[in-house]
C-alpha cells in the first residue's frame, strides 16, 4: 500500500493538467494554405508557437484540382487574420496538428467562438466530410457533417457543382498514377 499511495497522489496531482491540456488554444491564424489546413500562432507576445493545422472531418480539393483555390478563398475569408479555437486530440504523419477549428461568425465578430469553420466548409461545397476519420467525432459532429454534406449535394453547391466531383485522395492518386 505504501508503494501505491505516492502513485495515487501523483495521479490525482495530474488531473488537473490533463484537464487543461484539453482544453481548446486560442489562436490567430496567420495563413491559409489551402481549403483545409491553416497556420495558426499560439501563445503570447514574445512567446509564441506557430502551428501547421490540419481540420478535422473535412477533406478539401487540392490547390490545383477543380474549386481547389476557391476552398482556400472561402476558408480565408472565414478564419485569416481572425482568433480561433483550436481543440487539437492529434497529429497527423506530416506533423500537423489535426484540429476542430471554431471562429466567432460573421455577423458578431467580437462574439463568441461560435462557428465550426469545417462544417461551414462542407455546408458551403467547398469540402467533403472525411468519412475515413469519422470515428474521431462524436456522434452529434457525424450527423452535422453528414448532413451539411448531403444538403451541400442537393443543392449543387460548391464542388457539387461539377458534374463529377472528385475526392481529393482519388485525384492524387490519379495525379501519381499519371506521372508515372
Amino acid at each position: 500500500m505504501r508503494v501505491l499511495r505516492p502513485l495515487l497522489l501523483a495521479g490525482l496531482l495530474s488531473l488537473p493538467a490533463l484537464a487543461q491540456a484539453a482544453e481548446p488554444r486560442t489562436c490567430l491564424v496567420v495563413g491559409v494554405s489551402d481549403g483545409d489546413t491553416i497556420t495558426a500562432r499560439c501563445g503570447a507576445a514574445g512567446n509564441y508557437e506557430q502551428i501547421k493545422v490540419r481540420f478535422n472531418g473535412i477533406d478539401a480539393p487540392e490547390k490545383r484540382q477543380p474549386f481547389g483555390q476557391r476552398a482556400k478563398e472561402v476558408l480565408s475569408d472565414l478564419v485569416y487574420m481572425k482568433e480561433v479555437a483550436l481543440d487539437c486530440p492529434k497529429s497527423d504523419r506530416y506533423g500537423r496538428s489535426v484540429c476542430k477549428v471554431m471562429v466567432a461568425p460573421a455577423s458578431a465578430p467580437r462574439g463568441p467562438k461560435t462557428l465550426d469553420a469545417g462544417l461551414a466548409m462542407v455546408t458551403l461545397g467547398m469540402a467533403w466530410w472525411y468519412r475515413t476519420y469519422a470515428r474521431e467525432q462524436t456522434p452529434q459532429e457525424r450527423g452535422q457533417y453528414e448532413l451539411a454534406e448531403v444538403e451541400a449535394k442537393a443543392k449543387h453547391a460548391g464542388l457539387w457543382r461539377d458534374a463529377e466531383p472528385m475526392a481529393p485522395r482519388d485525384w492524387r492518386k490519379a495525379q501519381r498514377e499519371h506521372a508515372q
